[in-house]
């Protein structure tokens, strides 16, 4: 639609103008133009909107601002950590007057790219060093042969990943040489962040900033505050930074006697946080490590539990056994550490085991091995035990799929968490927060916890889409919040279950719940495997592929295919086997049934949550 002259204010020059601008803007800029018209008013002027001329604002602002301000931020993210960082810098570039253009990599215009000047990306490394799902678009175009001459870009590249993993920030890293390759400048150095990013996140946001200002030069107004405040709404006090601190209700077994597992039904309290989430969100909690380990760790040290060290870089102090259970990784080792140890310490072994020509057997070591295990076979470490506990990571927070709705459960949020145990080197070993919720959270205590939302796993808009849920073992997890969203609203859209566990007996995680929801119809099919109840182990891929004729007519309906799991085995299992069924029933060669499933991606109807 384009704006006539007829009954409108604005003079013929005018219509011209905005119908040639006002297309071509992005949401953001339209909240914010909308902002800056609401701010150009004089406090006291007693006009309607309605009377206020485009003509009014300066030209400066409408030709110099808007050319010389434009900043875009993509972000590639498969939990949502990145998305929330982007936004973050959003809005920091916002308060100064910048106009951002924020998307989704998979959401973005690939032939935009040669058009923009500033460019900004924060993503992930997924997996053994993938772009996550919905970068995959964007990463394909940027080393295709289709990727453009880039001379007129600057950009800065924000990494996010974890260093336990040994392609740690690869996908951050490929994106920043890729660039350059194409001939784009950098705005700013590449960061790479590990699972405590938000003080990196911090100085490269702010270093960001004051380069695009030097070399814009352009002042700050105060109009661009105003509008990003206007709409803003009331939001929690409680984040990732300052997390609420939640009663547990119930903690329950939900494996039968005999099991070879153990998973835990944990129900929290909410109450007065104001924290919200939608189904397909996760929660995060910070844990503990366990007493025990810490303590056999001091003794192995020949530390002295309390000897204070710092615990941050405001100088914070805390006893060393307190800041070993609350404070510091000590359950994973990764190669930055070890190689950081081996500058510090220079234990010959060590120094030897980092060498570059080493590293599978540096890999090797790695796998299964903590910091007690560092400290016996290389200590007792001749070092100031502060030098010692600088080189560790903070504790990370586990991220848990949701397993509840919020409107079945106001103020509440359950999970569903199988506890890690297995033994190596002659020792056993614990999952950090799997296990401290398996054995050390009772009904009364209380965990800290923050909501991470998760806009790649969501149920669709329409709620008479149908949707195909598949989730091995704790996998179920946000199907169930699923069921009980769709439950409340009333959905009519068709749904159909695949889980898959060891034994029907004591493995059919939430059974009396998903056979209710299959009696009354929200549920509306439903198909299991139970790999050790037969002599041939049947997963969920198996039952898929019976079922392919049926699942391929779901698909061609416009079905939403969500997975959630393990994802080097399972999930990789379950995209070949809907590509085999796209092959067998749709008549596609493997080409065709790949770009089936990517075009599936990039309409949000092929989402994964794995891990």
């Amino acid at each position: 639609m384009t704006l006539q002259v007829i009954n409108s204010p604005f003079n013929e020059e005018q219509v011209l103008l905005l119908n040639l601008l006002l297309p071509k803007l992005t949401e953001p800029q339209k909240i914010w133009l909308g902002g800056y018209l609401s701010a150009y008013q004089p406090v006291n002027a007693q006009i309607a909107a309605s009377d206020v001329a485009v003509s009014e604002i300066p030209v400066s602002v409408m030709k110099t601002e808007v050319a010389t301000k434009e900043v875009t931020i993509l972000y590639g993210s498969q939990t949502g950590n990145g998305q929330a960082l982007a936004e973050s810098l959003s809005k920091n570039l916002l308060a100064e007057d910048f106009h951002v253009s924020l998307f989704s990599m998979h959401e973005f215009k690939l032939n935009s790219l040669k058009k923009i000047e500033n460019l900004l990306l924060v993503v992930s490394t997924h997996g053994e060093g993938d772009p996550p799902d919905n970068a995959l678009p964007f990463y394909e175009f940027l080393f295709g042969k289709r990727a453009p001459k880039l001379d007129h870009l600057q950009y800065s590249v924000l990494a996010l990943g974890d260093s336990s993993y040994e392609f740690f920030c690869h996908t951050g890293k490929e994106f920043d040489e890729r660039l350059e390759e194409l001939g784009a400048k950098r705005l700013t150095p590449r960061v790479d962040c590990d699972l405590d990013y938000d003080e990196p996140f911090e100085e490269w946001s702010t270093q960001v900033l004051e380069n695009l200002k030097e070399r814009l030069g352009s002042a700050v107004a105060s109009s661009s505050q105003v509008a990003v405040g206007a709409g803003a709404t009331q939001q929690s006090s409680y984040s990732r930074s300052k997390p609420f601190q939640a009663e547990i209700l119930e903690n329950i077994n939900l494996n039968g006697r005999g099991s070879n597992k153990e998973t835990r039904h944990l129900e929290l309290s909410l109450e007065g946080s104001n924290l919200e989430y939608e189904p397909g969100d996760s929660l995060g909690i910070y844990p503990t490590n366990d007493e025990k380990l810490v303590d056999e760790l001091i003794a192995a040290a020949n530390w002295n539990p309390e000897e204070t060290v710092h615990v941050n870089k405001q100088g914070e102090r805390r006893a060393l056994r307190e800041a070993l259970i609350s404070h510091f990784e000590i359950t994973v080792l990764t190669k930055p550490m070890l190689q950081k140890f081996a500058n510090v310490i220079n234990h010959p072994q060590l120094v030897e085991l980092v060498a570059s020509e080493n590293d599978q057997a540096l890999k090797e070591y790695i796998n299964g091995r903590d910091l007690l295990d560092l400290v016996q076979d290389f200590g007792p470490f001749d070092i100031p035990v502060n030098d010692f506990v600088a080189l560790l990571r903070k504790i990370p927070a586990r991220l848990y799929s949701i397993a509840s709705s919020s409107k079945a459960n106001p103020d509440e949020v359950h999970l569903t968490i199988g506890a890690v145990r297995y033994e190596t080197y002659g020792r056993e070993r614990k999952g950090v927060c799997s296990v401290q919720c398996a054995e050390r959270l009772e009904s009364g205590s209380t965990v800290p916890v923050y909501i991470q939302r998760n806009d790649n796993f969501k149920l669709p808009d329409n709620p008479d889409t149908p949707i195909i849920m598949i989730g091995p073992g704790t996998g179920i997890a946000p199907f169930r919040s699923f069921m009980e969203e769709r439950e409340e609203i009333g959905a009519e859209g068709k749904s159909w279950l695949f889980f898959g566990d060891q034994h029907y007996v004591t493995d059919f995680l939430y059974q009396i719940e998903w056979q209710r929801w299959l009696k009354d119809g929200v549920l509306t099919k439903m198909d299991v495997a139970f790999s050790r109840d037969t002599d041939e182990k049947v997963y969920v891929q198996h039952r898929m592929l019976e079922q392919s004729e049926e699942i391929y007519r779901w698909l061609e309906e416009g079905a939403v295919v969500y997975i959630c799991g393990d994802e080097k085995n399972m999930a990789a299992d379950v995209h070949a086997t809907l590509e085999t069924i796209l092959q067998e029933e749709g008549a596609l060669n493997a080409k065709e049934a790949a770009d089936y499933l990517a075009d599936m991606q990039k309409q949000k109807r092929y989402q994964r949550d794995v891990y």
